[in-house]
């Protein structure tokens, strides 16, 4: 018997000499024969010297068919009772916040600066490559994708699919949304996004590599709108600033994050920033539900079926005796 083995309802089990205290206690069922109404029996019992017997009789049953009706008894008594195989308690995950991954996919981030386990990558396909791993691991959010360039677009709305996520992520290549990079116009689209659901707590994550070059919404005012909307926005810079080319605009973005109550960090190749996807695991942890879950197999449907089988196939076998017994007679 397996250690997480146990019944849900022992108690159950007191019910199983209940037939041997009906067989005991209450009288037994007396079945009426047909008799021949005589003018003259007694005397006839007199001359015959036979005992007369009674026109009524008890049905005994075989030791075969008592052992299937306390068998079948039995398993009922078990299903009864719900065996089942009891887990190890987990923790419920809470739906705690909305999630949101504004991700630059401007031509500068097509640079083969980067690398994928020892091979030269795009600073895109590092990132995706990253990404999906964290973004399978935030399992208490709804996770959303935006991707900006000249433009701004949702790829993914939130949603607790996490896996249909990372498919939507691995599908976005650069340039898809123009060559330049608008991170004011990325913000706005994502609170827009954040005002279309009801759970309070909201959060943007920006990944971009380079400077604002956009004329309509600057970056300060859309997060000062951010801000008031109780949105934090953390902030990650790709690439090294002191390396000749580089336009990172580290100020605006430390500004940012600093005005909605986030951070700013600093990815100069893959390894830092999957240093920085595990602090963000740390700054917005998972969340759980008060209560534990354990998880339960229900085993009452194999003692049920068994016993249904046993009466089905006991049946069976005194319906062939009869049968039997019949063919003898004639």
């Amino acid at each position: 018997m397996p250690d997480n083995f146990q019944f849900a309802y022992p108690f159950v089990i007191l019910l199983l000499p209940l037939p041997l205290l009906v067989y005991w206690l209450l009288p037994a069922i007396k079945n009426k024969s047909s008799a021949l109404r005589f003018p003259y029996f007694n005397r006839a019992v007199e001359v015959s010297g036979q005992k007369a017997k009674k026109a009524s009789y008890i049905k005994k049953r075989n030791w075969f068919t008592w052992i299937v009706m306390y068998s079948i008894w039995l398993l009922l008594i078990v299903a009864l009772a719900s065996p089942e195989l009891v887990g190890k308690p987990e923790k419920k995950i809470k739906t705690s916040r909305n999630f949101l991954i504004a991700a630059d996919i401007s031509f500068s981030m097509a640079n083969t600066d980067w690398a994928i386990d020892g091979k030269r990558a795009s600073r895109w396909e590092a990132v995706k490559d990253i990404m999906k791993d964290f973004v399978q691991e935030r399992k208490s959010d709804r996770m959303g994708l935006l991707f900006f360039g000249s433009n701004a677009y949702v790829q993914a709305p939130f949603t607790s699919d996490l896996k249909t996520v990372s498919t939507m992520l691995d599908e976005a290549d650069v340039g898809m949304a123009g060559q330049m990079t608008n991170i004011g116009k990325a913000i706005v689209k994502g609170m827009d996004l954040f005002q279309r659901d009801t759970i309070p707590h909201k959060v943007m994550l920006i990944l971009t590599d380079g400077v604002d070059s956009g004329m309509e919404i600057l970056p300060l005012d859309a997060a000062n709108l951010a801000k008031k909307d109780s949105t934090v926005i953390y902030t990650i810079g790709i690439g090294d600033p002191n390396v000749l080319g580089s336009d990172l605009d580290e100020r605006t973005l430390q500004e940012i994050s600093e005005m909605t109550g986030g951070n700013y960090f600093r990815a100069k190749d893959a390894e830092t920033l999957q240093e920085i996807y595990k602090e963000l695991d740390t700054l917005e942890p998972i969340e759980y539900e008060e209560e534990s879950y354990t998880p339960k197999t229900l085993l009452y449907y194999m003692p049920l079926g068994i016993a249904l089988a046993l009466g089905i196939l006991a049946v069976a076998i005194n319906n062939v005796i009869l049968i039997v017994k019949r063919f003898k007679r004639h």
